[in-house]
């Protein structure tokens, strides 16, 4: 009863915020992202008789508190769905820096899902898995459906589940990634989100602007598909800032990566689009053709900077993958 499954991190491009079930990670509106490649979390899961509690390592570092909570849960749900009591033993690996603001979660749990569902022995497809790695982060029920996914909102596992989008935008996109260590703690706004007085304004146009996203990756529309996500970037983050604690994830070099985005779209014509989590860390989309230029200036703003393509869903590995 041991299992190994590898799955990519998402950027998101609507973004979800905040959580109208904190348990089951149901989320107050749909969301729509895309997997970032090869960035990835690499996850073995057994199911071992023999050990008296759960044991959980990532990195190569015993998780404790809230971060044992959350793989808790879903275990847990993959012991009840499996009918089996046998403690765990869970040990995960990330090819990128974590907690940077590049969807460390979505990556983490998908691959923790779709590890324990295989260990467990359980049939399902990857929208039932989506529902189980939501239980950690909603953010990863999306990685396990990879590429461009759309995770509904919903008070059940019926209906809140990850669906793939099927896009012309899957060859072509490319992700030069600025990275801007700050550490950021997104748990804690989402538990927030519906205290700002900016997050009625953005339930009330969010629906419409999940209907533009899908209808723009269905046309494979480049420009209007990442124009709406810098636009969603920027509502999350009026949405952060004007909650209770008043969360400012961006930097100066934040600010400077956005600053010369704009300047290649206007003054060079390059197609090219930023967007960030809650985090200082930038994504900044742009296409084949132009990502030597574009990875040239974000590296201009005193970034280390990575380059990623789209990600697919996520998988079970080969026996020989395994961590221990």
């Amino acid at each position: 009863m041991k299992a190994t499954a590898k799955a990519h991190p998402i950027q998101g491009l609507v973004k979800y915020h905040g959580m109208r079930d904190e348990e089951l990670r149901l989320p107050y509106h749909d969301s729509i992202s895309v997997c970032t490649a090869p960035s990835h979390t690499r996850t073995t899961a057994a199911f071992d008789p023999s050990l008296e509690e759960d044991v959980y390592e990532i990195d190569g570092e015993a998780v404790e508190g809230r971060g044992a909570e959350r793989i808790r849960a879903v275990v847990d749900h993959v012991r009840e769905l499996a009918g089996v009591d046998h403690r765990v033993r869970f040990v995960s690996e990330n090819s990128f820096r974590t907690n940077i603001g590049f969807g460390s979660s979505s990556s983490g749990f998908a691959a923790a899902a779709m590890a324990l569902v295989e260990a467990a022995g359980l049939d399902m497809t990857r929208p039932e898995i989506s529902t189980v790695a939501r239980r950690g982060s909603s953010s990863a029920a999306r990685a396990v459906t990879g590429a461009f996914s759309h995770l509904r909102t919903g008070l059940n596992d019926e209906d809140c589940r990850s669906e793939r989008i099927e896009t012309g935008l899957e060859d072509d996109l490319r992700v030069v990634a600025g990275m801007v260590p700050s550490y950021k703690e997104t748990e804690a706004a989402h538990e927030e989100a519906a205290e700002s007085h900016m997050f009625e304004s953005r339930m009330a146009h969010i629906h419409g602007q999940i209907a533009e996203m899908r209808d723009a990756l269905r046309a494979g529309d480049f420009e209007r598909t990442f124009e709406l996500a810098e636009h969603d970037s920027l509502s999350l983050a009026a949405t952060t800032m004007t909650g209770p604690a008043g969360w400012v994830y961006w930097q100066p070099q934040t600010i400077e990566i956005f600053n010369a985005v704009r300047e290649l779209r206007t003054e060079e014509d390059v197609p090219v689009y930023f967007s960030v989590d809650t985090g200082a860390s930038v994504y900044v989309n742009t296409t084949a053709d132009h990502v030597d230029r574009v990875e040239e200036v974000v590296a201009d703003c005193g970034v280390e900077t990575r380059r990623w393509e789209v990600g697919g869903p996520a998988r079970v590995l080969d026996e020989d993958a395994a961590l221990f």
